[in-house]
């Protein structure tokens, strides 16, 4: 589970530099339900951080309290299997 959200975190945080580098250039970007869809696959945090680091989606509402819900959500996914694991 460790790997798992370690790889999807980068993924998310490499999917807002990406996004942010083909809008630089006006190219087609990453389109933002595929954004929250690895948000909510459990790369909340990575998303996060990569909106604060690339300054990115940072004044879209639906971005600025959509993701951080994500990390709630993904952080309450993260206890309930821990706790159903161990119990």
């Amino acid at each position: 589970m460790i790997a798992y959200l370690l790889l999807i975190n980068v993924i998310s945080y490499g999917a807002m530099g990406r996004d942010k580098a083909l809008a630089a250039r006006g190219k087609r970007r990453i389109p933002e339900k595929r954004l929250f869809g690895l948000a909510w696959a459990g790369g909340g945090l990575g998303a996060w951080i990569g909106m604060q680091s690339y300054r990115h989606k940072t004044k879209h509402p639906s971005f600025t309290v959509g993701i951080p819900a994500l990390i709630a959500v993904n952080a309450a996914c993260v206890y309930a299997l821990w706790r159903w694991v161990i119990a």
